[in-house]
C-alpha cells in the first residue's frame, strides 16, 4: 500500500473508528435492554445470557478467519462486506418476533462484526508504519472502542426509555451505511503479499471448542453440573482444544499462528485480554440486572448511573495510548489490574440498599481500569509481528477480548443462578457476591500478568520470536515495538 499523507491517514483512522464505534456500542448497549427484552419476550435468565453470548461467541469464533481473509482477498473489501452484513442483521434484530429469532439474528450480526475489528486494526497497522505514531493511533482506536462500549448503556437507556428496546439495533443502520460510503471513497485497498490459505478444519475446531464450553457454563446450573449433558460438552470442548493444538502446527497457513505465542508479551496480552474483558462482561451483566430489577431504576437512569465508566474511558484511554507509546505497556497494565481488582472488591458486600456513593466510586475505579487496559493489549499483541500477517495478529487480540467477555457473562450469570435462594429479585444482591469476587480475581490476574510479561525476560522472548519469524520468511517486514 502506498504511503499516505497525514490528513489521509487521519481520515482512514477516523473511518475505522466509526465502524468500530457501532460494533463496540452494540457489544454493550444490549445489556441495558435485557430487563425490557426479558419482559417483552418472556425470557429466562439463561435466555438473557444467550442474547449477549450469541453475539460475542460467534464474534470470537470468526475473528481469526476474518483477519486472515482480509489479508488474503483485500482488507477494504472484507471491511465493506462486514459493514453491510452488520447493518442488515441489525435491522433484523430490530424486528425479531421472539427470543429465539433475536438470538439467531444476533449471531448473524456477529458474522458481520467479525469482519470489522481485526480488519480495521490491520488497516491501521499498515497505514501507520512508524512505531510511535502507530502506538498513538492504536491508542485512539482503543479509546474509541472503550468509549463506545462504555457509552452503550447510556445511549441504550435513552433509546429504550423513549422509543423501545428495538431501537438500539436500528441506530446502527445510518452510521453503518455512512461508514460503507466513506470506506469506498477514502480507504485504500491492501493485501498481504503472500496469501494465506483457508483453514476450515481449524475454524471448525475453534467453533466447537468455544460453543461447547459456553453452552456448558450457561446451562450448567439448570441441567446440573454433574449431568451427562454438561460433562459431555465440557469434554467436547477439551477434545476440540487438544485437536486444535495438535493440528495447527502441521499446517503451512494455520488459522491460529501458534508461533506467535512463543513471544511472552504476545501470549500475555491475549490472556490479559481474556481476564480484563471477562471482568467487563461480568461487571455490566451484574450491574444491569441489579440496577433495574433490584433497585427498580428505569433503563435511562440505570444507564446514567454507569456514566462514570464512560467518562473515565474518555479521559484516560488516550493517556494510556500515549503512555504505551512513550514508556511501554507495564505502567498502564499495573494501573488497570489494581483498578479492576479494587472495583470488584468494593461491591463484594452489595445489598439492595448499598449507598449510591459506593456504587459510583466502584464505577469510577472500574472505568479507569478499563481505560488503561485496551491500548497495551493491542500494541503488545501487534509489536514484533509481521505486518503481512497483521490481520491474524490483530484478530488474535480481538478474539481474546470476545472470549473473555463471553465467558465473563456465562460464568458470572451461572454463579449467580447457582447462588440465588428464594425469589430472584430479592435474592439477587446476595447471590451476586461471588460474581464480584470473580471480578476482583480477574483484576489481580491482569496485575500479575502485566508485571511478568513486560520484564526483560519477556522482552527477550519477543525479540527471539520476531527474529525466528524473519528468518523463516526474510521478506516479511516486522512491526517493531
Amino acid at each position: 500500500m502506498p504511503e499516505l499523507g497525514h490528513r489521509r491517514r487521519t481520515l482512514v483512522l477516523a473511518i475505522c473508528c466509526m465502524s468500530l464505534f457501532i460494533v463496540g456500542l452494540d457489544n454493550t448497549i444490549v445489556n441495558v435492554a435485557l430487563p425490557s427484552i426479558q419482559h417483552d419476550l418472556h425470557a429466562p435468565v439463561t435466555g438473557l445470557q444467550w442474547t449477549i453470548d450469541a453475539y460475542t461467541l460467534v464474534l470470537a469464533s470468526l475473528l481469526m478467519l476474518s483477519g486472515s481473509t482480509g489479508d488474503r482477498i483485500g482488507r477494504r473489501r472484507t471491511f465493506q462486506i462486514g459493514l453491510v452484513l452488520f447493518v442488515a442483521s441489525s435491522a433484523l434484530c430490530g424486528t425479531a418476533p421472539s427470543l429465539g429469532w433475536l438470538v439467531l439474528f444476533r449471531g448473524l450480526q456477529a458474522v458481520g462484526g467479525s469482519m470489522l475489528n481485526p480488519v480495521a486494526m490491520s488497516i491501521i497497522t499498515n497505514t501507520f508504519t512508524e512505531p510511535r505514531e502507530r502506538a498513538r493511533a492504536i491508542g485512539v482506536w482503543a479509546g474509541v472502542s472503550g468509549i463506545s462500549m462504555a457509552l452503550g448503556p447510556i445511549i441504550g437507556g435513552a433509546l429504550i426509555g423513549s422509543v423501545g428496546w428495538r431501537s438500539i439495533f436500528w441506530i446502527n443502520v445510518p452510521i453503518g451505511l455512512t461508514a460503507v460510503l466513506l470506506t469506498a471513497l477514502f480507504v485504500p485497498e491492501s493485501k498481504a503479499p503472500k496469501a494465506r490459505r483457508a483453514d476450515p478444519i481449524g475454524q471448525l475446531l475453534v467453533i466447537v471448542m468455544l460453543a461447547s464450553l459456553t453452552y456448558a457454563v450457561i446451562e450448567g446450573p439448570v441441567a446440573g453440573w454433574d449431568s451427562i449433558e454438561i460433562l459431555g460438552f465440557f469434554t467436547l470442548s477439551a477434545v476440540a482444544l487438544a485437536g486444535l493444538l495438535a493440528y495447527e502446527p502441521r499446517r503451512t497457513d494455520p488459522l491460529i499462528e501458534l508461533r506467535f505465542f512463543r513471544s511472552v508479551p504476545f501470549a500475555g496480552a491475549t490472556v490479559i485480554a481474556v481476564n480484563a474483558f471477562a471482568a467487563f462482561g461480568g461487571f455490566l451483566f451484574l450491574n444491569t440486572i441489579y440496577l433495574q430489577d433490584v433497585r427498580g431504576f428505569s433503563a435511562l437512569r440505570a444507564g446514567l448511573y454507569v456514566l462514570p465508566i464512560a467518562a473515565m474511558t474518555v479521559v484516560f484511554a488516550p493517556l494510556s495510548g500515549r503512555l504505551v507509546g512513550n514508556r511501554g505497556p507495564r505502567l498502564p497494565l499495573i494501573a488497570a489490574g489494581i483498578a479492576l481488582a479494587v472495583s470488584g472488591t468494593l461491591l463484594t458486600g452489595l445489598t439492595a440498599t448499598t449507598p449510591v456513593s459506593r456504587l459510583l466510586l466502584a464505577y469510577v475505579v472500574f472505568g479507569f481500569g478499563l481505560s488503561m487496559v485496551n491500548a497495551p493489549i493491542t500494541n503488545t499483541a501487534m509489536s514484533g509481528m509481521p505486518r503481512t500477517q497483521a490481520g491474524v495478529a490483530a484478530a488474535t487480540a480481538s478474539t481474546s477480548r470476545q472470549i473473555g467477555q463471553s465467558l465473563g457473562v456465562a460464568i458470572t450469570g451461572s454463579v449467580v443462578i447457582s447462588s440465588v435462594h428464594g425469589p430472584f429479585r430479592s435474592g439477587f444482591a446476595g447471590a451476586s457476591h461471588p460474581g464480584w469476587w470473580l471480578i476482583t480475581a480477574y483484576g489481580l490476574a491482569v496485575l500479575g500478568l502485566g508485571i511478568i510479561t513486560t520484564g526483560r525476560w519477556a522482552k527477550a522472548t519477543a525479540a527471539r520470536t520476531a527474529e525466528s519469524l524473519t528468518i523463516s520468511d526474510p521478506k516479511v517486514p516486522v512491526t517493531t515495538p
